[in-house]
């Protein structure tokens, strides 16, 4: 049987073991330390922070820094702990019996709360405190969130907790205002580099300083991550490892090799892009990993292009660097949000499709086509500097509103009809009353508002479409129905308005009437596009876009009127807020 000690891993191997040791948190450290030596020490911590940064670990150091009593035996509280004393061994290696680690995980109940809150009151058995180590705290049920309250808000003297956490949002608001909190932040590119380094000289490891760029980009700040995948990578690579032996370890694509397929596809060629991506295929690229990379691509240069310091980052080669300023320079910020949005929906299509790089390759045929497509703004300013300006109709200030048509016997454009002040003939009060209730009714549009604000769509729809105005007095009409009309239009409409009206409407049909309100608003209609087809710049998107056509024109006015209606109210410059009071 082997003497040889059991291999450890690198993660443990390599666990800080005092706050100097910590990585990437100087901040935290720096006031726990203040905290120790002005004697201010909370009673209750809380760690937050993504996984792998050192919470539990920084934990475990605080319980031995509060519990060391040093080499002789004579120490007190330290942010410095010794490592020798019964107290530190012990704790570092699992076996204190006054503190206590529970993994919230697995023990969420209110049970599992109550063995503590029953054991506080008890003294520690040989350390100065008695210690509680809480990890994935948020995982506690409500119940066992409740019964902690009071013990956290007054527990006693020789009690202390410590809670870790990757979810800080779900920790109640009344646990975290007992306790004195700490966010471990992600550790830089630079620091988890030269940790690395530090740790593949230790264990006598050649690896190349582009792989530890790529496992450090890999880990994305967690150190626990970063040394496991180290630990992977040196028995990977057998003596010495490559960027490219990280690569094939990590299932990623060439980094070089994704910037050339990115460049393909925005210059437009399909067929390249296509060689490109089963080229990455046939050497074992995942499809939805290129296109994942691809959208790193974008995101990162896009990025580059707004803070220009962003392309100075460690985990990336000066060539690559240098690839991406350059990128960013050339191309504009909506080709590369285009080409994002594109690059989204082409994750959800090759993680739902049949076949991944069948999904894939139909992607990348989109953005080939897409990618030389000018914007409408640069589709705009490239027409506009082909044609000369137009005129300004009438003098300036837009295109001309169409002039309304006169009916047969003189009715405006807008069948407001003769206008005239003749009403039902009848004597005394009742004449009297007869102009008073159709006072508001002076023109036509005016009975077609009555109608519409009682809701009668359908007679609505029967006045504006069948409906040829022949002339108009308050209380007495005069139309010619069209070859749709219904029978009774007249006799439905003068039921209609006596109801509303209070007062006998005379509707008699006659001929000789003008277009009905559908056919003039078509007719106005047309006039716009007409003018419209005939602006220069319009006539050369319709020439550029063959297909094209215009479906809606939208004045100036009624753009206007739109954004007025939309608006808020506007307050008086000395409004009092309790005037209406």
């Amino acid at each position: 049987m082997s003497d040889a000690p059991a291999y450890q891993v690198l993660a443990r191997k390599y666990r800080p073991e005092t706050f100097a040791d910590l990585v990437g948190q100087d901040a935290m450290v720096r006031t726990l330390k203040n905290a120790f030596a002005a004697d201010r020490i909370a009673q209750a911590f809380i760690m937050t922070g993504i996984r792998g940064t050192g919470k539990t670990t920084t934990a475990r150091i605080i319980a031995k820094g509060l519990n060391c009593i040093g080499p002789d035996g004579e120490g007190g509280p330290t942010t410095e702990p010794c490592g020798v004393c019964e107290h530190c061994t012990a704790i570092m290696e699992g076996r204190h019996v006054d503190v206590m680690e529970m993994d919230a995980a697995s023990r969420t109940g209110v049970g599992d709360i109550r063995e503590i809150i029953d054991s506080v009151h008890y003294r520690a058995a040989s350390a100065r405190y008695k210690i509680y180590i809480i990890d994935e705290v948020h995982m506690l049920s409500t119940s066992a969130f409740n019964a902690l309250l009071k013990t956290l808000e007054e527990p006693p003297a020789h009690v202390k907790f410590i809670f870790a956490t990757t979810e800080i949002r779900k920790v109640p608001v009344t646990v975290l205002s007992r306790c004195q909190r700490f966010d471990l932040r992600r550790i830089e590119p630079e620091v988890m580099i030269a940790l690395l380094r530090r740790i593949a000289d230790a264990e006598k490891a050649e690896i190349a300083d582009d792989a530890l760029a790529l496992i450090t980009r890999a880990a994305e700040g967690s150190a626990r991550d970063a040394e496991s995948l180290l630990d992977q990578a040196i028995s990977h690579g057998a003596g010495e490892t490559t960027a490219e032996q990280v690569r094939a370890m990590l299932g990623l694509a060439d980094r070089g090799r994704v910037l050339d397929l990115f460049d393909t596809i925005l210059r437009g060629d399909a067929a390249a892009a296509l060689t490109e991506l089963s080229g990455q295929y046939a050497d074992g690229a995942d499809p939805m990993a290129v296109i994942r990379d691809l959208a790193e691509i974008c995101h990162w240069v896009s990025v580059i292009k707004i803070t220009p310091e962003a392309a100075e980052d460690p985990t990336v080669s000066p060539e690559e660097r240098d690839r991406g300023r350059e990128m960013a320079e050339a191309l504009p910020m909506r080709v590369l949000s285009r080409m994002w949005q594109m690059l989204l929906k082409a994750l959800e299509e090759v993680a739902s499709a049949p076949n991944g790089m069948m999904a894939a390759e139909m992607a990348v045929i989109r953005m080939t086509h897409v990618a030389d497509l000018p914007t409408p703004g640069e589709l705009v300013r490239k027409l506009s500097s082909e044609q000369p300006p137009p005129p300004p109709p009438h003098g300036g200030g837009g295109a001309p509103q169409p002039a309304p048509q006169q009916g047969a016997n003189g009715a405006g454009g807008h069948l407001s009809g003769g206008g005239g002040s003749a009403g039902p003939t009848s004597h005394g009060s009742l004449a009297v009353k007869a102009e008073s209730a159709l006072a508001r009714y002076v023109a036509f549009p005016d009975v077609v508002e009555l109608i519409r604000a009682h809701r009668d769509v359908k007679l609505l729809v029967e006045v504006e479409s069948n409906l040829r105005l022949v002339s108009y007095a308050p209380g007495r009409i005069e139309f010619e129905p069209t070859e749709t009309a219904p029978p009774d239009l007249a006799q439905k409409l003068g039921s209609r308005l006596q109801s509303w009206t209070g007062v006998r409407w005379a509707i008699s049909v006659a001929t000789g009437g003008g277009p009905t309100i559908a056919e003039e608003r078509d007719a106005a209609d047309l006039q716009l596009k007409s003018e419209a087809a005939a602006h220069p710049l319009v006539q050369a998107v319709l020439k550029a876009f063959p297909k094209a056509k215009i479906t809606d024109v939208r004045t100036a006015r009624a753009v206007a009127e739109e954004a007025e209606a939309d608006a808020l109210p506007e307050v008086p410059d000395e409004w009092d807020p309790f005037e209406d009071e």
